[in-house]
């Protein structure tokens, strides 16, 4: 596999990095990922806003050359002969420098790693659905940063695997935030409720590209917080993500959601996006 390291393409198991470096001790960085097909990044200008936010959450933009680095990363398509169902994976992180909680003066380098790699897309979970379990949310205050700070969700990404299911919908205040790698959607009286976008929230490029369908589609939408209450009696349950894609919930727990299989607007939604994606 080819990846690129601070400025060059690379053989993977030449890449270095410093114990010293920052994301490694702090978790001192961030990172993106963007989902490719037919080699060409899908909604790659959202990505680049994306990224470019989280860097200026951590105060790092400026020592970035974001335009060269997107250009760097879409290289890895061909050069890891990547022509199908692929992601490709950044990171930055703030540099190598003596540990110590504070910048450090003067700045280091950043540290640049970037992979492109072959993806499996969820096609049989599309069509029957998946179930998800309901954790505390235990986050940080700046979820909207798509930081290298990511312990919790982790931990409750693996309570999840052994309750056997797919993801867990984390919960603060009696409201759903969203999962621990994607966003949550619900159909409420044939309404799509999504969460609002604030601190609590990551800025899904899927949950923006599900508004667009719904607008398209004359689908009525609301963007405010689901309560944990509302999930018994909810029409449909959907997860977005960048290799999630839009996926029903049909199951939460040990309840199931209306009958137990993918609803019609769920349908509607998944048919609308593969008009915009190969897949």
């Amino acid at each position: 596999m080819t990846v690129y390291f601070n400025g060059a393409f690379v053989p993977k198991d030449e890449v270095s990095i410093s114990p010293d470096d920052r994301g490694f001790v702090f978790g001192d960085g961030v990172y993106e990922v963007v989902r490719a097909a037919d080699g060409a990044l899908f909604r790659l200008d959202d990505h680049r806003e994306r990224l470019r936010r989280s860097l200026e959450g951590i105060r790092l933009r400026e020592a970035v050359d974001l335009d060269a680095l997107w250009d760097a990363v879409q290289g890895l398509l061909p050069r890891n002969d990547l022509t199908g169902d692929a992601k490709v994976y950044l990171q930055i992180t703030r540099g190598a420098a003596p540990r110590q909680h504070a910048f450090p003066d003067p700045p280091p380098e950043p540290t640049v790693y970037a992979r492109a790699e072959a993806i499996d897309l969820p096609v049989e979970k599309w069509e029957r659905g998946v179930k998800v379990i309901l954790h505390p949310d235990q986050r940080w205050a700046r979820c909207d940063i798509k930081s290298l700070n990511y312990l919790p969700n982790v931990l409750a990404n693996q309570a999840a695997m052994e309750a056997d299911a797919y993801e867990a919908l984390l919960t603060r205040e009696g409201f759903v935030t969203e999962g621990t790698h994607s966003s949550v959607g619900a159909v409420v009286d044939g309404t799509v409720v999504t969460h609002p976008l604030t601190n609590r929230v990551l800025p899904s490029i899927t949950r923006q590209v599900l508004l667009e369908l719904c607008s398209d589609q004359g689908l009525p939408v609301t963007e405010r917080p689901l309560a944990v209450d509302e999930l018994p009696d909810a029409d449909e349950l959907i997860l977005l993500g960048t290799t999630t894609g839009i996926m029903p919930i049909v199951q939460v727990e040990d309840r199931a959601i209306d009958d137990g299989t993918p609803g019609p607007v769920v349908r509607e939604l998944q048919d609308a996006f593969r008009g915009l994606t190969p897949a």
